[in-house]
Parts: C-alpha cells; sequence; structure tokens
C-alpha cells in the first residue's frame, strides 16, 4: 500500500498498517515523521534497532515480536538503516507482526525487493520522502511563523534562498529567526544579516564547547570567533535556552536516558544530541541555576549601560561558563 508524504503529514492516523517503510533522501522529513511515530505511541515502549543489528542476529526480532512489554502496554520498533538485505526477513514475520514496526530507509529504486514488498502488501505500507520543492518549504515557513508580523513573500523567498530546499537547514533557520526576533516582527535588512551570517553558527559551536567544560577547544575558539556588539540578546538566549533543556532533561523521571530524550518535547535534533548528552554530564541543576542567574545580571548590564563593552562581556561570560562546567 502506498501513502503520499503530504497525506501523512497532514494526518498521521491514516497508517493503520503494523508495518511501514519511510525511504527516500528527505532526512528532515524521515525526521519529522519519527517525531510523530513517538508522539503517536506516547504511551508504548519505542525500541530502536539498526538493520546490521538485526541480521546478525534474527533472533533479536523475533523475540520482540513475540514477547509482551513489560513496562508498558504496548510497544513500537523502529528500524534504521534498512536495505534489500532485510526485506526476506521482513516478509518472514509479516504475517506475526501485532505490534507497528517501522522502517526507515535513503531512497530505495524501482527494482527494490524492499519497496516492492511494502507498496504491493495489502498489510504493509510505503511513505516516499522525496526531495522538498518551493511550494512544501513555503507552507512550512508560512505555519512556522504564522504568528510573526512582516512575514511578507519577500522574507518569505530570503529564507527559501538561504535553506536550499533542505528541510533540516529549514528548522534551523526559523530556529534562528524566533530567537532572534523576540518581538515577533520581522525586518527584512535585519533577516538579510541573520541568515546570510556565518558568526551565528560560530558561535553557537563555541557556546556549546564551553557547555561542555572544553578548555582548550573554548580558548581556541574565544580568538577566532566573531562576537557582534548587535547580537548580544541573540547569544544570550542561545545560551539559555540550552541551559533551559538541560534543567528540562533532569527533572524527567526516567531512568535510561534514550527514553529521557524521547520524553523531552520539542525533541533534540539528532545531530545536536552528542553535544546535548557531554553538556547534560557536566551540569547539575544547582549550577544551572547559577548560569542563569550570570545571564539574568549581564542583561540588565546590557540595559542599564548602553556603552558597556558588550563583547568583552559576552566573552567573559564564556569563560565564566566553561570554569562552571568543570566546577
Amino acid at each position: 500500500m502506498q501513502y503520499k508524504s503530504y497525506l501523512v503529514e497532514q494526518n498521521f492516523k491514516i497508517l493503520e498498517e503494523n508495518l511501514i517503510l519511510f525511504y527516500g533522501e528527505n532526512l528532515g522529513l524521515k525526521i519529522e515523521f519519527k517525531d510523530k511515530i513517538k508522539d503517536a505511541f506516547k504511551s508504548c515502549e519505542v525500541i530502536s534497532f539498526n538493520q546490521d543489528e538485526i541480521l546478525k542476529n534474527h533472533n533479536l526480532l523475533f523475540n520482540e515480536i513475540k514477547n509482551q512489554s513489560l513496562f508498558k502496554k504496548d510497544k513500537i520498533l523502529i528500524i534504521d538503516q534498512s536495505t534489500d538485505k532485510i526485506a526476506p526477513l521482513i516478509e518472514e514475520i509479516s504475517e506475526q507482526v501485532d505490534d507497528k514496526i517501522f522502517l526507515f530507509s535513503e531512497l530505495l529504486d524501482k527494482k527494490s525487493k524492499l519497496r516492492g514488498f511494502f507498496e504491493k502488501s495489502i498489510k504493509c505500507a510505503a511513505v516516499a520522502c522525496y526531495q522538498d520543492n518551493e511550494i512544501s518549504i513555503k507552507k512550512i515557513i508560512l505555519k512556522e511563523l504564522k504568528d510573526f508580523l512582516g512575514l511578507s513573500s519577500i522574507n518569505v523567498s530570503l529564507i527559501i534562498d538561504n535553506c536550499g530546499l533542505d528541510r533540516s537547514k529549514l528548522f534551523n533557520e526559523l530556529k534562528k529567526v524566533k530567537t532572534f526576533f523576540i518581538n515577533k516582527e520581522l525586518d527584512t535588512e535585519k533577516l538579510k544579516i541573520l541568515l546570510n551570517d556565518k558568526t551565528n553558527d560560530d558561535f553557537n559551536i563555541l557556546k556549546d564547547e564551553a557547555l561542555k567544560g572544553d578548555r582548550k577547544k573554548t580558548n581556541k575558539l574565544l580568538s577566532e570567533t566573531l562576537i557582534d556588539n548587535e547580537k548580544t540578546s541573540l547569544y544570550l538566549n542561545l545560551i539559555n535556552q540550552r541551559a533551559k533543556r538541560i534543567y528540562e532533561f533532569k527533572k524527567i523521571d526516567e531512568p535510561n536516558v534514550d527514553s529521557k530524550l524521547r520524553a523531552l518535547k520539542p525533541p533534540i535534533f539528532w545531530k545536536d544530541k552528542p553535544n546535548f548528552l557531554s553538556q547534560n554530564h557536566k551540569w547539575s541543576i544547582n549550577k544551572i541555576k547559577l548560569l542563569q542567574k550570570k545571564t539574568y545580571e549581564i542583561e540588565l548590564q546590557l540595559k542599564s549601560n548602553p556603552v558597556i563593552n558588550k563583547k568583552l562581556l559576552m566573552k567573559k561570560l564564556i569563560v565564566d561558563i566553561c570554569e562552571l562546567a568543570n566546577s
């Protein structure tokens, strides 16, 4: 059974089959579908494998199909990096599956055995995740920024041109826009600077190394990173957002790290997970509160003293963050 990806985006519940394949080159869309799976099955235990693990030990999959979940009422299985190599095994278990099994693959051609089985079987579903076009990207922008003033066709085009029809990059850019324009009013000239300025990405790298407590990398990046006086509010917001996320993560009452990550809303972008977990090890709730106090004091200084050296203030904060992470 074949489903159009845009229909599944609109209503994930139309996927009633137990075996479901998402394939294609659109990584951002597949990440979104994984998030939708976890939202739709919050009460279920989520078990993830990659194809190689299963091919090395077929019993992993057979045991999960047969065994009842010990912790929750139901469970779902996610199999990443699926290829034609797993097709015979999927065909073998297709008559025994009571739980939902979601497979994720790269682009599969029409001759693919895996794709063919999912598209032809009435018990399976296949969702092609092809590259976005300008229309689909524009819909996302309009939806995500619907509460912002100044969302003109010029500003929408600026964002589209900047992300190159890459959904993953688009969501990163939209995150920057939402953080920078905290008054929810877009300014075209400022938007151009924000989208085309490499210093935003550079500061994020600097912020991440400081929060990880890596003194060597932080010192090196401090000398290489351009700190823009006009973006101190953005920098403080980026630091505060990460501190808040680590705080929320620590408050989740789950012993398993993967379970805690799944419970965190909105989810951590997959590329950012290694940074996030490294930072989490360094920060206790008390240290996070100290950091939040520091950033609050700097905000007061910036508002009360317009001639203060903003660049020096931000660099000192980065050094303080790195030292606090190691305290």
